[in-house]
């Protein structure tokens, strides 16, 4: 038997969802570090809580044909066109926060499917601007809703529990924001 489980009762595996305001570490005998667990980390909960939300959200998609890349980046290559911008790849990505050559795979999967129109840049004629077509504008207006009324649902706890939605969003772009520091 670990010594996690000696002074817990638990096996190594199991955790709870208790709450502590300082997570202690200390020196093993072995020269690693005894931290409380993963229950205690910040981090193992926003990646169990992303990996939910990408399966709801996913869930959602899978019936328009849409994969999540895929919807962020026409939903993105909307609202820009919306706004009376028309994007090239590069600038796409970056407001989607995709990396550039993923973001041209999957914009070619878009034209595709007759979504998006890529047409040659007049004042850079290696570049592409991208322009929604209707199909591709009633689709992703379509997604945007569904993805909304997702995001509604999973966040439902945290607003019911007083948050405001626009404070969720602003701890989120918070920490999306965050310039990295050294590792």
């Amino acid at each position: 038997m670990t010594s996690e489980r000696k002074a817990s009762g638990r096996k190594p595996s199991e955790h709870t969802t208790g709450d502590r305001a300082n997570t202690t570490t200390r020196s093993t005998p072995g020269g690693g570090l005894a931290i409380e667990g993963p229950s205690y980390s910040p981090g193992f909960w926003l990646w169990h809580a992303t990996l939910r939300w990408q399966r709801q959200v996913a869930a959602v998609l899978a019936p328009l044909g849409l994969t999540h890349v895929q919807f962020v980046l026409l939903s993105c290559a909307w609202w820009l066109n919306d706004h009376g911008l028309v994007p090239n790849q590069l600038e796409l990505a970056q407001q989607a926060g995709t990396d550039v050559k993923m973001t041209s795979q999957v914009i070619r999967k878009l034209e595709a499917k007759g979504l998006i129109e890529r047409e040659t840049d007049l004042e850079d004629t290696r570049a592409r601007r991208l322009r929604i077509t209707p199909e591709g504008t009633k689709l992703a207006l379509r997604a945007i809703k569904q993805v909304e009324q997702a995001d509604a649902a999973f966040f439902r706890p945290v607003t019911e529990s007083g948050a405001s939605t626009a404070s969720v969003t602003a701890l989120l772009r918070s920490l999306s924001e965050t310039p990295e520091g050294p590792g």
